[in-house]
Parts: C-alpha cells; structure tokens; sequence
C-alpha cells in the first residue's frame, strides 16, 4: 500500500509540474477554475480505490436488527406529504449542484432512519431544552453528550453515513458515529438558545478517531492567574533616608545554585524533548494516507446569540472547543440546523482559517430553502454554458413550482433524559479517555463503593510507565472528602474536604498518618470556635494560625524536645511530647494603648524566662520590650524568693512610673505564669486534637460511607422502607374511611328494634327527630357565638372604663398594653360578629339542604312518597 501511495503521489506531482498548479481536494474545485480534467480525476479515484481503507469491526449492538421498529411512531416510520415535497426539493437541488459542480462529492441531505426511511438531515434534528440546570450551557451539554455515548467510527471513512438515526435511539443505546454525536449535540445547544449548526466536512485522522494521546488533558492545565495589583502606600516622611538591612548572603553563592539549577532543568527538558523527538519521528514515520479525505462532524456555534462573542467549533466526541482556524478540521462540504441547509461554495485549500461563515452571503453559502417569497433554489440563477444537451440538464434552470416552503417539523419524538440516565452519565458507568501522559477515568455516582467519580493519572514519559501524581475525585462521601491528591516522587498526600467534616477540616497534607510527622492541616475556620485557620506539625514543632478570636490570638509556635523513652509505653498519647519554647503572637486590640498591648510573648520553659514584644506605636520605630525571670527555687530555709527588680528587664520607649514598681511587675509576672500554664494546656489539646483527627480520618478511610438522599428512594433503604409503610398506612385509612363513613342516620336508627323494617310511621318520625335534633344544633351553635360575643364586647368595655378611671397615672408601658389588648379585642369581637351573621344566613340553607337529603336517602325515600 506504501508504494501505491508514493506511486499515486509521484504521478500527482508530474501532473502538478506540468500545469503549474497546485493540489486541491475534491470538495475546493469551482466551476470557473479547471484544476484537473476528468481523465486524471477518474485515475485518481481508481488509484485510491485501490487503497486499504482499514474499516473497523462495529462491535455494537446498535444494529438495524436489534430496532423493534413496530414500537416506533408512525413518524419514524412514513414520510408527510410535506416531508415527501421536501426530498424533492433536496433532490433537485443535489442534481443542480451535481451539474455545476461535478468534482464536488454529493451532499449528506436525506440517509435512511432506523426503519429505512429517508429523511431531510434539517429534521432530525428536535431542539430541546433539558430540565436540568447542569445543561444550560454549551461545555456542560457538549461534555455530557461526550461522556454519556460511545464512539462509532463510520463504516466508511472517505463518506459519510448512509443511515442517521434518531437522537432518541442514540440516547437509547448511548453510542453513534460523529454525525449522530452532533445531531443530538445540536438539538440540545438550540434549545438553549445558541446559534448551532451541524457539519459534514474532514477532519485530521486524531479528530476522526477520538484520539487525545498527543492532547494535554484540560485537568493537568493550571488556570492562569490574575495578580491584582497592590495599591501603594504613600511614603513616608523619613522612609528615604532609612536604608535597608544589607543581604549576609553569599551572592556568588545564589549565583551558582541557581546555575545548578538551570543545568539541572536544561539536561531534564533535553531528556524529555528527546524523548518526544522519537515518538513524533515514529509518530511521523505513520503518516496518514487518507489525510484531508477523512469525513468527519461536527458541531460551530456562531457568534450572537447567548452572548457568544466568537463563532468556534465543538468535537462533539471529545466536547473541545476549538478556534474556526484550527488545523484539525480541514474542510466544510455543508452545514444545517433545523430550518435550513448550507453548502460550503469557498476554496478549502488553507483548510477552514479562510472561511467566512456569513450564511446569508450567497457567494459563499449555498442555501437549499430561501424563504417564502423567492425561489427554493439560487442556483437556477445561474447561466449554463451551453454544453449539456441531455433533457435532465435542460430542466435545471426551471424555478421550483411552489414559491413558498418551510422546513417540515422534526420527525424525532421528544428528547427525554431520566433522572437516572443522566446521572449515571457514561455508557455502564464507566469511561476511560487517554491523553498526552495522563489518563482519565470516569464513573458514574455511587458506581463505587468509596465514592469514586473520577481519577487522573499523569506520567513522566510518553509511553505512561512512570507515574507521576494521582488525583481522585469524590462525590457523596459522609467524611466531606472531595479530591486526593498523590504525589509519588515525593509521597506527599493531599486532602481536600467540603463544609461539614466533624473537624471541620478542609485540607490535610501528610505524608503519613502517624502521630509527630510532617503534616498541615487548615480548616473552616467559621465551623471552629477557636478560630484556628491552619496547623503545622514536624516531630519537633507544631504552627497553628488562628483569626477572629476575642483575645486576638493570630499565631501560636511550639518546640518540642525529645521523647522520654521510659515513659513510651501506650503510644503519644501517655507519652506527650515535652514542651520547650511557646511563641505567641497577636493581633493589634484597639481597645489598649500601643505599649500595653502585647503584640508577641515567649515562654522559655526549660530556662523559666518570659519575653515580651508590644505593639509599635504608628508614630514610632521602635516598640517595648520586658523580660521576665522566673525562680521556682527557695533560700537555704525554704522560703520562696521575692519579687527583686533584675527579675524583670524592659525596654520601654515611654517609661511610666508605675510600671517600675515592683507589685506591678509580680503581678504581671503571676498573671504571665497563668497564662503560661493556659497555653500549655491548649498545646497539649492540639495535640490531642491531632491524635483524634488521625484516628477519625483511619476510620472514615476504612469505612469509606457514602451519604444518600432522603429523597433517592431507589438508594436509601430506610426512605424506601419508610415511604412504602406510609403508603400502606394510607391505603389502610383511606379504606377504613370509606368503609366507616359517618352515617347522619346512625343515632336514630340505633333507637329502632335491629333488624326490623322501617315503617312509614318510624320513617316519619325519624325524619322529624333528625331535623328537630339539626335544628338545636344550628341554635345552640348561634347562642354560643353570641355569649362569645357579649363576654368579648363586656370584657373591653371593662378595660375601656379601668383605662378612663386611671388614665392620668399610668405609665407608657401601660399604655401599651392597654392599646395592645383594645386591638385584640375588636380584632376577636369582630371575627365573632362576622361568624355569628354568617351563621343565620347559613343555618336556613342548611336545614333545607338536611330535609332534602332525607327526601332523596334511599332507605326512606319509598316510605315518605305517601306523605310528600
């Protein structure tokens, strides 16, 4: 095949030489411009018939045989007569244009359905608007067509499909060929409101096959950021003449490690383009023998409509944007949505960065339908040039009998989505994409046990044999977890929480899960009382970082020495670390004075010292400082030293007379020594809190429990079971209620002998008695909205006659109170009113209605004929 091909291409390039021209494909030669005769057009296409097209095995079970087409609607299974009219037009119009443009290839404008019957491309496609929010926008469309079909290459790779089926049965079996993939694409961008159009054009071999492998993958790429410039301070009075501390760091040496460390770099970045460098000459040395005769579709989008302030093209397989001018798509033959169809009448040679996609420019758009006032078809315009002489060609340049036609409705049935289908989302649950060192795969929610939706997998090398980092994605999760992100060349593990975890952790670095190893825990600090943003930790030290607390506590530093072995018997926590050295730091309280608000405090423990730093002065360069020295040893008799002035060293920059004194300065030392002792206390908590979380977090990892909705009654056995004995305890009611209707007879006819016939005489009597006993109940009802009434209206006019005999000495709360209940009061007096009057316009009504009901009740309507 490899030396047909450079045959083909030898005789292509004479016959290039001999006319001067260059090659263009089938589908960029004009009318005007002869590029080749049809001698040489004709060899050409022999030459690559004789080409072995690999056409793959279509391992599907999306087949004709497998359609039950009896369930199908009548109008996938027949054609309108308006759809009939419309196959005419189309033919018409493909004979026209196959006369004026004889090198073009014929149009894709009416394949067969599932049930092998034609229809117009334009009425295949159904715009419609999912419920669901998630597909609102074109990526999220584009993305769930992506991942929920699977890709069928065409069975012929140099011409498009001889069949297109419904969206529908494509969202049915969840799999397609391209054309498929942009039929149920753009049906659902339309019906979001974007300008989208199918297209039938080529594309490179990686477009046509789905192939990402020399792709970076858009997860791997790092969102560039916006660095926001700082405002400027505005300088300082005397901060010119202050110079700066000078560098005590060799600049030759920063000179040399960062020489090291370029060549480090250049000799890695070489190894790697070397490595590329062979794979792109192997990858070259495959070059594509059908490269620009590859039929492929897709989907543009114009610019308009939604907002979209550039037109660009979708890959509906791999749900990629791309610029009208990228080198992947190599030619458009036509475009259409679900009014009307294109056809491409510009030169491809420069691929598609040359196309101007104004449709309504007949120059360069071929229209097939041109409203309702002109011609269906523009090409009848055009002058023949005299040589056809065939009665077929002579008819060409007659206009379309009828002067007004609009594009038949979509034959396709609703597009319908279930709830479960799109959130399963891939075909069986799963899908595996490979890029360019990295590898993706997809699963549907609760699909795994532990939660996993998606991992990424990049690699050092092209070939994806070292593993570089591991980054797993969560849904569902009862601890928060949402991303895990490993690293194998270091062994750095990254956790990333949502709002809700017990610890309100948010992210947790480690690299093991042992107690004293490097780790970094940061948190919601709004979920916390204590305020703690994040928490270092090294076997020696422990960082935490607080924000929002009332005692304006922003930092808290602690060293630790060594264990004591003999002590390590049951684990850290019987064996805490000792306690060196606690630095604190603090936020600037604006209740204090500058020099009395401790801006930093150190606890040396082991030398019993306490340093403190205060906030500097905003009109200062310098802040105080005090040290203070604390002895915990006695004299010779026992006795415990007292307060002497070297136990406290300062450095005040407004020396105050009390702050020399020596009751001030125990004092301040004793009230120091608590809080020494407090903060030891919250150290030796953190550290305990960090033992709890390691714990917590071993559990939820090996238990790994997922969160069910209440209302996922499929998934969440308790709602189900809950649900289904609501359901039956309603039925059960709902039964014994029709079973135990009240009877409005039931007292009466309980007087009578059981078993006995009603007579005339008992029906009567039954009939007086249950008026008479209606008509107490309508009394009584009305007597006691009026005693409501009177007791109401008496109990205000009690309050009224209260209020006028102590009027002059109440207070304004008691006014109030007395204003309050006067509004209740008429509020009540007049619903009662309201009741009372509604009552005695009812009560008449309702007697009428109780006698004729007794009339008409079947077990005395036969007894009381006689007397009506």
């Amino acid at each position: 095949m490899e030396v047909l091909k450079e045959k083909v291409e030898e005789e292509e390039e004479a016959e290039r030489a001999e006319r001067g021209e260059k090659m263009m494909r089938p589908m960029e030669v004009r009318k005007e411009e002869t590029i080749m005769t049809r001698e040489i057009v004709r060899d050409l296409e022999r030459k690559l018939l004789e080409i072995e097209v690999p056409i793959p095995e279509k391992p599907s079970t999306f087949t004709k045989d497998a359609i039950d087409i009896s369930k199908l609607p009548l109008s996938y299974q027949s054609n309108t007569p308006k759809e009939e009219h419309l196959l005419q037009v189309a033919d018409n119009f493909s004979r026209q244009y196959s006369h004026l443009c004889p090198d073009r290839v014929p149009l894709f404008l009416h394949p067969v359905n599932e049930c092998k019957v034609p229809k117009f491309v334009s009425t295949a496609i159904r715009p419609t608007l999912m419920p669901y929010p998630e597909l609102y926008n074109w990526d999220t469309c584009a993305q769930f067509v992506s991942d929920f079909l699977s890709s069928v290459r065409l069975p012929d790779p140099l011409k498009p499909p001889p069949y297109l089926y419904s969206s529908t049965m494509v969202l049915q079996y969840q799999e397609g060929n391209c054309f498929d993939f942009s039929t149920l694409l753009c049906s659902m961008l339309i019906g979001t409101g974007y300008d989208a159009y199918c297209v039938y054009g080529y594309g490179s071999r990686d477009l046509c096959h789905m192939d990402l492998t020399r792709e970076v993958c858009p997860l791997t790429m790092k969102p560039k950021e916006v660095v926001k410039e700082e405002e400027k301070a505005p300088p300082k009075k005397y901060a010119a003449a202050a110079e700066p501390p000078r560098g005590l760091t060799s600049r030759f040496e920063q000179a040399q490690e960062i020489k090291r460390q370029e060549a480090t770099k250049a000799e890695e970045d070489k190894r790697l383009k070397q490595g590329e460098g062979r794979l792109m000459e192997q990858e070259s040395a495959k070059t594509d023998p059908l490269h620009g005769l590859r039929v492929h579709s897709w989907v543009l989008v114009l610019s308009g409509k939604r907002e979209v302030p550039e037109s660009f093209f979708i890959d509906p397989f791999t749900a990629r944007s791309y610029s009208t001018q990228d080198d992947h798509f190599l030619g458009i033959e036509s475009l259409w949505n679900h009014k009307n169809y294109w056809v491409n009448m510009q030169d491809c040679w420069n691929c598609c960065k040359d196309l101007v996609f104004d449709l309504g420019d007949p120059v360069r758009w071929e229209c097939l339908l041109l409203g309702t006032d002109k011609p269906l078809l523009s090409l009848t315009e055009e002058e023949d040039d005299g040589t056809n002489d065939d009665d077929d060609v002579e008819n060409l340049g007659k206009e379309d009998e009828d002067k007004s036609f609009d594009m038949p409705c979509s034959w396709v049935e609703q597009i319908e989505i279930s709830p479960e289908a799109f959130e399963t989302r891939c075909p069986n649950g799963k899908k595996v994409i490979q890029y360019q060192r990295a590898r993706l795969e997809k699963w549907a929610p609760y699909l795994n046990n532990n939660g996993l939706v998606c991992r990424l997998t990049t690699y050092e090398d092209l070939e994806c044999t070292k593993t570089l980092e591991i980054k797993e994605w969560f849904q569902n999760r009862e601890d928060m977890l949402e991303l895990k992100h490993i690293n194998k060349v270091t062994g750095l593990n990254i956790d990333y929480f949502k709002p809700g975890h017990p610890q309100a952790l948010r992210v947790h670095s480690y690299t093991s899960m042992q107690p004293g190893m490097d780790r970094v825990m940061e948190f919601y600090e709004t979920a916390r009382v204590d305020g703690l943003i994040k928490r270092e930790e090294t076997p020696r030290t422990m960082t935490e970082y607080y924000q929002g607390r009332p005692d304006f506590l922003s930092y808290r530093h602690v060293s630790f020495g060594p264990r004591i072995k003999k002590l390590a018997l049951n684990g850290a926590e019987s064996n805490p670390r000792p306690m060196v050295k606690i630095t604190e730091r603090f936020f600037r309280n604006p209740a204090k004075p500058a020099d009395e608000d401790v801006a930093e405090r150190v606890f040396l423990i082991l030398d019993e010292r306490i340093q403190l730093r205060y906030h500097c002065r905003e009109d200062h360069i310098t802040a105080s400082k005090r040290e203070f020295l604390w002895r915990t040893k006695g004299d010779s008799k026992g006795n415990k030293i007292i307060m002497t002035p070297d136990m406290c060293l300062s450095f005040e920059v407004e020396p105050m007379e009390h702050t020399k004194k020596l009751l001030y300065q125990y004092e301040a030392m004793m009230k120091l020594k608590n809080e020494e002792k407090l903060s030891r206390r919250q150290a030796w908590e953190s550290e305990q809190e960090v033992l709890e979380i390691l714990k917590l977090r071993e559990e939820e990892e090996a238990a790994h429990a997922l969160t069910i909705s209440i209302y996922d009654t499929k998934r969440n056995k308790k709602s189900k079971e809950y649900r289904e004995a609501m359901e039956r305890v309603t039925h059960e009611e709902h039964l014994w209620q029709v079973e135990a209707q009240l009877d409005y007879l039931a007292p009466f006819l309980a007087q009578l002998p059981p078993g006995e016939k009603l007579t005339r005489w008992q029906a009567v009597r039954l009939k007086d008695e249950c008026l008479s006993d209606f008509k107490q109940r309508l009394i009584d009802k009305a007597n006691l909205i009026q005693a409501r009434f009177e007791k109401e209206t008496q109990e205000l006019q009690k309050q009224q006659q209260w209020y006028q005999e102590n009027q002059v000495t109440l207070t304004p709360e008691d006014e109030d109170l007395y204003l309050s209940y006067c509004s209740q009061a008429m509020f009540r007096i007049r619903i009662l009113e309201q009741r009372l009057n509604r009552h005695k316009e009812l009560a008449p009504l309702k007697y009428l209605a109780l006698e004729e009901k007794l009339n008409k009740d079947p077990r005395l309507v036969e007894l009381l004929k006689v007397f009506v």
